[in-house]
């Protein structure tokens, strides 16, 4: 008999993890306090985007296995518990807020049956996960908990969930292992590593991971500054370092760098809980890779003025991306969106395009102009500058987008289009660490 789940929190994380987990043939109660969002969910409604979710999500409602609720004691139903809830960067700190994380094990703990287990997936510092369990030891002590990180790539998160590269668990006994083991036996069928490790190691996996994808990324736009002073091509860089099986070709693609939930907020998290930890020395690297992410940014509004002069106030500047990433509707510490705002607070005419996550960057940057459609949003352009590299982006062509734009220039901040064919078609084009005219 399979053991029934609860998922605590509703968000990105949890929405995935019990739409997946009911496909699995587990039957799945999602419980959060968000009244509207559990409404939304529980009608096949998803708050947010990620490819093939909403099908799997109406997939799994129709079964009957999953179903969605504000009420903690429909928890007492199930026998495994993950917390999926957010653990965001605390305002004016570095440090991340577990204030969810800690209420949502306080809700949890009175509808705890003789021996549950509670599994948290989200990111926490080190040392949570031990100051829970003393928690849970007091008002629960028949329960046990584990730490199960999460490992989702947004726009990827199905795949990762179910077809994942590594399972990682952190355990403090043979019967949590041999839980979870039950949990996730469909995906151990398909000869998925399984680690199994201690409660901090288990907490560390998951920042010990976004720190080395940042330092990778800042690493390559350092090089594409160098490249832009020596006139080198960071392109070409790239692909020789990445050919280098101890280096790889992955996260080695120079741009405005990386923005999203998670990277930059993980590793400042990282770098306040290494402080109070007195191993600061260690991450001390890490102000460098932060302070050159956000370098990157900049060095795209030194290029627009460079191209239009200083003065922006009577020009109109088209972005193609507000989403921190392609295939995502999330602009949380989007580079794209951070890079508009900062044009239109000089006063240019900003105007922005997104597939998928207009209406969320509308909330947070009111003051932008959106366009609906990429065509749109270009029509009498000065200058065009594509900064989340969608599909659809880097199949303009860009001959039929010249007669829209008022004067064909276009900043690439993503490196991701075919500068030749731009050239060709007889656009100046620029990119981030490469010869540009």
């Amino acid at each position: 008999m399979k053991h029934v789940l609860s998922v605590i929190g509703t968000g990105y994380l949890g929405a995935t993890h019990a739409a997946c987990m009911s496909s699995l043939g587990f039957t799945v109660i999602g419980i959060d306090s968000d009244l509207e969002k559990i409404a939304r969910l529980s009608k096949g409604d998803l708050p947010f985007y990620e490819p093939g979710l909403e099908e799997l999500l109406k997939e799994q409602l129709a079964t009957g296995r999953l179903s969605f609720t504000t009420d903690f004691s429909a928890s007492e139903k199930a026998s495994v518990h993950f917390i999926c809830v957010g653990t965001p960067q605390k305002a004016n700190s570095l440090a991340a807020d577990l204030t969810f994380v800690e209420s949502a094990v306080e809700q949890l703990a009175p509808h705890l049956t003789d021996g549950s287990l509670v599994v948290g997936k989200s990111t926490v510092p080190v040392g949570t996960a031990q100051k829970l369990a003393t928690q849970l030891a007091s008002s629960a002590p028949t329960a046990e908990l584990a730490w199960n990180p999460e490992f989702l790539r947004e726009g990827f998160a199905i795949q990762d969930t179910l077809r994942p590269n590594r399972l990682v668990v952190g355990v403090t006994s043979d019967r949590a292992e041999q839980i979870l083991r039950e949990c996730y036996e469909p995906l151990l069928a398909l000869k998925t590593p399984w680690i199994r490790a201690d409660l901090p190691t288990s907490e560390l996996v998951k920042v010990a991971a976004n720190t080395f994808l940042a330092t990778k990324i800042s690493f390559i736009n350092a090089m594409a500054e160098v490249c832009e002073a020596a006139g080198g091509d960071v392109t070409v860089l790239a692909q020789a370092i990445g050919y280098d099986p101890r280096i790889g070709d992955k996260f080695l693609q120079a741009g405005i760098g990386f923005g999203g939930g998670c990277l930059p907020k993980d590793i400042r998290a990282f770098m306040a809980r290494a402080e109070e930890l007195g191993a600061q020395q260690a991450l001390e690297f890490l102000k460098e890779i932060d302070a050159i992410n956000l370098r990157a940014r900049a060095r795209v509004i030194e290029v627009v003025r460079h191209l239009l002069g200083e003065d922006l106030t009577k020009f109109r500047i088209s972005v193609l991306g507000a989403a921190f990433k392609p295939e995502s509707d999330d602009v949380r510490d989007s580079p794209a969106l951070d890079i508009s705002a900062q044009l239109s607070s000089a006063g240019a005419h900003v105007v922005v395009h997104d597939p998928k996550a207009i209406a969320n960057a509308k909330k947070r940057f009111p003051q932008l102009d959106f366009a609906t459609t990429a065509n749109e949003c270009v029509t009498g352009s000065d200058m065009v500058l594509h900064l989340t590299e969608w599909r659809e982006y880097r199949e303009i062509d860009p001959t039929a987008m010249k007669s829209l734009v008022k004067s064909p220039i276009i900043i690439d901040g993503r490196n991701a289009l075919d500068r030749d064919l731009w050239v060709q078609a007889g656009w100046k084009f620029h990119a981030l660490g490469r010869k540009n005219p």
